[in-house]
């Protein structure tokens, strides 16, 4: 699955147009290389984001084309999640 789809699907971000712009700007990073919003995902990936002032490392752990909202939060496991630490990081 592409990984602009993915974090649409996933819910970590809510817009597909956002998440696209998001990876396209080289905030998000897969495996630690910056990600294109086509990137594959699967299962076992690392992927961290930057998004404004927040900064967060999931693990991805299951890929599915639709999922209810429920059932979104299973799909990743959060490794961190910092909100101001972007900034620090740069």
């Amino acid at each position: 699955m592409r990984l602009d789809k993915y974090l649409k699907v996933s819910r970590i971000i809510k817009r597909r147009t956002v998440a696209n712009e998001a990876c396209a700007g080289g905030r998000v990073t897969l495996n630690g290389k910056v990600a294109k919003p086509g990137a594959e995902v699967k299962p076992g990936d690392e992927m961290v984001i930057r998004f404004g002032d927040r900064y967060g490392r999931y693990e991805i752990l299951s890929v599915a084309e639709h999922v209810r909202k429920e059932g979104a939060m299973e799909m990743y496991r959060i490794l961190s999640e910092d909100a101001g630490v972007a900034q620090e990081r740069n």
